[in-house]
């Protein structure tokens, strides 16, 4: 596009001319207090950069995506992001793409390799021939050396930066297998008359290509769950809608939430969320807050009170004052929080890196002390008896158990839990489980039902009990308060018929009223029948009093301008709950109930389940808090919650435990989801968690028993005395036999008593 110099709209500011495409353009740049020009805030503020980091060790820290060169784990963006996912997906992508081609290689290879052990075929069946061997050959070569290349540049890493871990062991495992079977299928006569059989050398092509597909397994469920890390944020980021009406002479004018300044005047219509955090000016309505709450009834909302953004506006318009924007919004302190919590968590294979951290070393030592012996002290020729004996010693120690040790009992551990309905979706959540001592629970919709029911009707003498509900019913049907649903909802139950209203009005904050049949009904607080001159409240006032110390809501109810009795709605308790928090404090767990809620109702819950403790009126950043506080005090914390409010806190807690009845947030916070809601569950993770742990540490036990008895026998320490080498026959064995231990070890968890 020209511009006309002499004729286009222009104003001057700090010496610049600046051109407009329309008069209110240029009205709205000259009553805008001078700052920095688009291009000047471009270059005064620079690009930032995602930032990639270890969840294991968060001190290192990165502008790129790359591999921690401490444990070799995939460096993870410190905020979510669309282009961090994409990143994130491609490597779950070629992980996957990997493991499958590598599994469909792998399969013909260990056929081949075990088909000897069938009855009725020798050695000198065409499986045992050189055709087999060669084989067996092309189909290893390209999963070890593309399928498990990324094993071998994370290992190389490993020592490079003297971080020594799985990796390491995994790429000496299957890098000493491979090279020596490629040797002894090429070049047999190198090694010792002992090792051959018919002039052949046995290979390890099957161990070394096993090896690599199961760890290739590990990576790709380590990275579905690790994919979901980034959703809790996305969805909390959904929340907040993507324009705002902001208030302008002209009229409303819309504009991107981001372009929000603090000060502009926001209308809010009917079904909007709220754009960003401030206070009402003008107009009122009710506006749902369970995001914050946790609770279901919607808040009324008059000039000079405070409304949250990513909040739900009911039948009311409004317009509001901009006070906090951006990241200063309380659903950016959320997102920000939840964030943090997410990666301060450790993954559970740092259980398997701090013994390969001592385990390595010492194979790595063992394997150049028995070469160095062997050249000094064995027989001719003494070149081939020490690279036997120390490739040997490395064969024998391949991690094929150790792999399996950690992710096969997970992966039966997470399966027996769907069974249940306990779903685990973060491995790590089991691991710590185990040692959680003290639960954190939130009220509404965890510890009850969550959604408001009619549970008492109480008629004042002289009115009928179900003419009283269809009357109150008949008026409520009318309004979209959750309360008048529950009352209506109870009135279905009873198969009442409701009449049609006439002259029906609602005070906001107060009751509504209306005709029924042609009588004058109203319900709502004491005041506003009061104000509808309705006298002689006062026993039911009393009677109100015991309804709320239960927890209930009470609403009052007025028939032809007389008192008519009372109706009561509340959130019940589970049935289950109570026999829930039973089984939880005989597994020596310590229940506290954190709730939005007020102090009376949370008091009555509390009481009626024995809980431990509990905290009222609190909100999502005083959940934080308290959890915080709970692991400063040193107790292992796990938290249970449904709503967007839990959000920080299931993420802050060691564990977070959601209802799969709750908000899609929640679950997506939690590491732990219980598909029913119902909280007994949790005594079932914890059972089952503790059970999967004590597996996880006996099957190390196997997989080192194995490499602590094969390792001595591979250096040749029994050579002196008997004559006897590790042949491939016993080397095999050692590790079929470790990985068949850890495998039926690990099945033991289907049948484990939960």
């Amino acid at each position: 596009m020209t511009v006309d110099d002499a004729t286009a709209l222009h104003a001057e500011r700090d010496g610049k001319t600046f051109y407009f495409c329309s008069d209110r353009c240029r009205k709205k740049f000259l009553s805008t207090p001078a700052t920095s020009t688009p291009e000047e805030k471009q270059e005064q503020e620079p690009q930032r950069k995602t930032i990639y980091t270890c969840p294991m060790h968060p001190e290192v820290r990165q502008d790129h995506p790359g591999d921690c060169p401490k444990c070799g784990m995939a460096l993870e963006p410190e905020t979510a992001s669309a282009g961090a996912d994409e990143e994130g997906s491609a490597e779950l992508r070629d992980m996957t793409r990997r493991f499958w081609i590598g599994a469909g290689l792998t399969l013909p290879v260990f056929v081949l390799a075990m088909a000897h052990l069938i009855p009725g075929i020798g050695h000198d069946s065409w499986v045992m021939s050189d055709a087999s061997r060669w084989i067996q050959f092309a189909l290893a070569t390209p999963v070890v050396c593309w399928a498990g290349w990324t094993f071998f540049k994370r290992g190389w890493q490993s020592v490079m930066t003297l971080h020594l871990n799985m990796f390491t062991l995994i790429a000496i495992g299957v890098g000493a297998s491979f090279v020596f079977s490629v040797v002894a299928m090429l070049v047999p006569g190198l090694f010792p008359p002992t090792m051959r059989d018919e002039g052949r050398v046995g290979i390890y092509f099957e161990a070394a290509a096993m090896v690599t597909v199961l760890v290739l397994l590990g990576q790709v469920l380590e990275l579905r769950a690790r994919s979901r890390t980034g959703s809790a944020i996305k969805a909390l980021l959904n929340l907040a809608p993507p324009t705002a009406r902001k208030v302008a002479d002209g009229g409303d004018e819309e504009i991107p939430v981001d372009q929000v300044q603090v000060g502009d005047q926001l209308r809010v219509v009917p079904g909007d969320r709220v754009p960003v955090d401030g206070s009402v000016v003008e107009g009122h309505s009710s506006v749902e807050e369970s995001m914050i709450t946790g609770e279901p009834l919607p808040v009324e909302k008059a000039v000079g009170d405070k409304v949250t953004g990513g909040t739900v506006n009911g039948t009311g318009s409004f317009v509001m004052r901009a006070e906090r924007v951006g990241n200063d919004t309380l659903l950016g302190q959320i997102v920000n929080m939840v964030s943090e919590a997410q990666r301060s968590r450790a993954p559970i294979q740092g259980l398997a890196d701090k013994v390969a951290a001592i385990f390595v070393p010492v194979v790595l030592a063992v394997s150049v002390i028995t070469f160095a012996v062997w050249m000094w002290l064995g027989p001719e020729p003494k070149l081939a008896h020490a690279i036997v004996n120390a490739v040997a010693v490395l064969i024998i120690a391949c991690p094929c158990a150790l792999g399996l040790a950690t992710p096969m009992s997970i992966m039966v551990g997470v399966g027996r839990g769907a069974q249940l309905g306990v779903l685990v979706k973060n491995a790590e959540a089991l691991e710590h489980l185990e040692k959680v001592t003290t639960l954190v629970v939130d009220k509404t919709g965890t510890l009850t039902e969550g959604k408001p029911k009619l549970v008492d009707t109480l008629p004042v003498d002289g009115f009928d009990a179900k003419e009283f509900l269809r009357l109150a019913a008949s008026l409520e049907q009318n309004s979209e308060h959750p309360l008048a649903a529950a009352i209506v909802q109870g009135a279905g139950d009873q198969s009442l018929d409701l009449e049609a209203v006439k002259d029906f009005r609602s005070v906001t904050a107060g009751g509504v009223a209306g005709t029924v049949a042609g009588r004058a009904v109203m319900i709502g607080k004491p005041d506003f029948l009061r104000n509808e001159n309705i006298t002689g409240l006062e026993s039911l006032e009393a009677s109100a009093v015991k309804l709320q110390e239960d927890g209930k809501t009470a609403m009052f109810l007025a028939i032809d301008g007389k008192p008519a009795g009372i109706l009561a709605v509340a959130d019940p308790i589970k049935s289950t709950t109570a026999e829930a928090v039973k089984e939880l404090q005989a597994l020596g767990l310590k229940v506290v109930m954190l709730t939005g809620d007020n102090r009376r109702t949370a008091d009555a819950v509390a009481k009626q389940l024995g809980l431990d403790a509990v905290e009222a009126e609190i909100e999502p950043a005083g959940k934080v808090a308290h959890v915080k506080k709970l692991r400063e005090e040193g107790k292992h914390v796990a938290m249970a919650g449904d709503g967007i409010n839990d959000a920080p806190a299931l993420s802050e807690a060691e564990v977070g435990i959601a209802m799969g009845t709750g908000t899609e947030v929640a679950m997506q916070s939690a590491g732990i989801t219980l598909v029913k809601g119902d909280l007994r569950g949790i005594a079932q993770a914890i059972r089952l968690s503790r059970a999967t742990m004590s597996n996880i540490r006996q099957n190390l036990v196997f997989a080192f028993l194995y490499n602590a008895l094969g390792i001595p026998v591979a250096a040749g320490v029994l050579y002196p005395f008997f004559g006897w080498l590790l042949s491939p026959v016993i080397a095999g064995a050692a590790m079929s036999l470790s990985s068949v231990s850890v495998i039926s070890n690990a099945l033991r968890l289907r049948n484990v008593k939960l």
